[in-house]
């Protein structure tokens, strides 16, 4: 493969300018939450089904040996998971668990791919370095060899990459030999460059194809405050149109591809704006969605290939004279079965893991009952955490951020599953104290609108990274179709309906940076008080006493218009999580 790197010229220093109801129901319940998304038909030069891989590689247009063949393949949110793990999957509407992942059979997989077709770019599409006990002890440093030796040809920073502040971000992405590109991310306003470059381009196959990037402009929110300091983002819509109009008009790409870590909801939302003409795909990632169809949005196709190292996406082209003519994409599970695991990268993972192998592998309790965190209302994962801070503090309600790493663990034939520090580690990365606050009743019910507001928000840019708040003490009921601050019908808290004229006590983790008088994005709050508890410790005492645990769903978050497995907030699409 010839991939040559060419001189950037890229304006890096210029100044910033399952229960309730069916799923089919509850798509036609909730179809008016995709309008807007300006979703299209499908192109019928497309091979999307899956199995259809092999059908472009028998091609006629490759066997005349007059076209190029150019093969993308995708990786994103990968969030340090080194090894086979449990996967969730959802198979004629019943949950299933499956081994899947490690970074060691992910390379033989990679390998093979690249055996089959030398001309093919490798991307991921970031939250690579937090998410589980090796790459939170070491600050995201482990991961730099086993992805250099994975050997990524572009990066992409996500959201979770900020979560060891700007001088650690800068050092691994740094290690990383891959190039990087980011086009919305600045160093602070008293120095106003890209923190990478704001576009890459590659030669393939004798193509020019180029890439920007964009991680979610609202990290700084969504992530601790802290985790930020130094850094500046922007929304797409400033600058998109002028490096399109870049690579397309003064660099004469042939193709144009938009890396973005945003979730899907907006990435469709980019792909249906007209700013967003003369892009070819938007490869998304953040909301750890499993497209195995592209969606075709307006003016761009949109794909994400799930999480964890579980799946890897592969976008087969087809290019005559710089023209495509033909494409399949194809979403590949990481079988451990049917990829044997490469010995150099087993060797590799062992090595980096070694310093924290004894701490990590300590046994803290058991689990009877699956931990899973890929339901949008409510996880049976995040009730077990709010019930040990219920049971530690005993406050009237527990709080847990709606957070999407981590994945399952599935009790085995003997009926319990370890849960150990790395497991910890993986649901909780950050080891934060805890704080305690009273709230009164209308700021909780202020909270959770705009809580409900940021997850299934009319308007698909508005909707924020990571699920609904989780927690323990209070039931509520809501409508997800009506509008901001009209959608909670009812709240419980401790069994008795809200008043909204008394003060509540609220437990939740403190997060780096937030003003004094906040907790959980709960503005001017009373009483608040650090704890002197680590929330890993009050797990750990929890699990002593309590374990064997068996959290489970409990309707502590319920909706009118939507089950309880809701498993996507990209509703009216042609799309379904499984």
């Amino acid at each position: 493969m010839t991939k040559h790197p060419t001189n950037c010229n890229c304006g890096c220093n210029e100044p910033l300018s399952q229960e309730g109801i069916s799923r089919k129901e509850f798509l036609k319940t909730i179809g008016t939450a995709g309008i807007g998304l300006g979703i299209a038909p499908i192109s019928s030069m497309a091979l999307w089904e899956d199995g259809k891989t092999e059908e472009i590689l028998k091609s006629k247009l490759i066997e005349s040996g007059k076209v190029q063949h150019i093969s993308l393949l995708h990786t994103t949110d990968l969030h340090g998971q080194l090894h086979v793990h449990d996967e969730f999957f959802v198979e004629k509407d019943q949950v299933v668990f499956k081994k899947r992942g490690g970074f060691a059979h992910l390379k033989t997989l990679i390998s093979e791919l690249r055996m089959q077709n030398p001309n093919s770019l490798l991307i991921d599409g970031g939250d690579c370095f937090q998410g589980s006990g090796v790459a939170s002890l070491s600050e995201g440093k482990a991961l730099i060899p086993l992805m250099n030796l994975l050997n990524y040809d572009l990066v992409l920073p996500g959201n979770w990459e900020v979560a060891y502040g700007k001088q650690m971000l800068l050092h691994d992405l740094g290690g990383y030999n891959a190039r990087k590109v980011c086009t919305n991310m600045f160093h602070d306003v008293t120095n106003p460059e890209f923190l990478f470059p704001p576009y890459q381009i590659f030669y393939i196959a004798g193509v020019k194809m180029g890439f920007i990037g964009y991680n979610d402009p609202l990290t700084p929110t969504r992530q601790p405050p802290a985790y930020s300091y130094g850094i500046k983002f922007i929304k797409p819509e400033i600058n998109i149109s002028k490096y399109i109009k870049i690579l397309r008009d003064q660099e004469n790409c042939k193709l144009i591809f938009v890396l973005t870590h945003m979730g899907l909801t907006q990435q469709i939302h980019l792909a249906s704006q007209e700013y967003t003409e003369g892009v070819h795909y938007i490869l998304g990632a953040d909301t750890h969605e499993r497209i195995r169809q592209p969606l075709q949005a307006k003016y761009a196709k949109v794909t994400e290939p799930g999480a964890f190292g579980s799946f890897l996406g592969k976008l087969d082209l087809i290019l005559e004279d710089g023209i495509l003519k033909e494409e399949s994409y194809q979403l590949i599970d990481v079988d451990p079965e049917k990829y044997k695991a490469d010995e150099e990268m087993e060797a590799m993972i062992q090595e980096v893991s070694k310093p924290y192998q004894q701490k990590l592998n300590r046994v803290i309790g058991k689990t009877k009952t699956p931990l899973i965190r890929y339901y949008i209302l409510e996880t049976p994962m995040d009730n077990m955490i709010t019930d040990a801070l219920m049971w530690k503090f005993n406050p009237d309600i527990a709080v847990s951020n709606g957070f999407r790493f981590c994945p399952p663990l599935n009790p085995d034939a003997s009926g319990t599953a370890n849960i150990t520090v790395n497991f910890l580690y993986c649901m909780l990365p950050s080891n934060n104290n805890l704080i305690i606050a009273e709230v009164s009743g209308q700021q909780i019910l202020d909270w959770l609108e705009k809580e409900l507001e940021n997850v299934f928000a009319s308007d698909p840019a508005k909707r924020f990274g990571g699920w609904l708040v989780r927690f323990q003490g209070m039931k509520i009921n809501f409508t997800i179709a009506r509008e901001y601050g009209k959608r909670v019908n009812e709240i419980l808290i401790k069994g008795k309906k809200i008043d909204l004229n008394k003060n509540y006590q609220i437990v939740s983790c403190e997060r780096e940076g937030d003003p004094k008088n906040l907790i959980c994005r709960i503005k001017n709050v009373n009483k608040i008080t650090r704890l002197p508890n680590l929330i890993h410790d009050v797990m750990e005492d929890y699990l002593a006493k309590h374990s064997p645990v068996s959290p489970k769903l409990e309707g502590r978050a319920t909706a009118t218009d939507a089950p309880a497995n809701l498993l996507t907030q990209a509703n009216g699409l042609n799309y379904e999580f499984r």
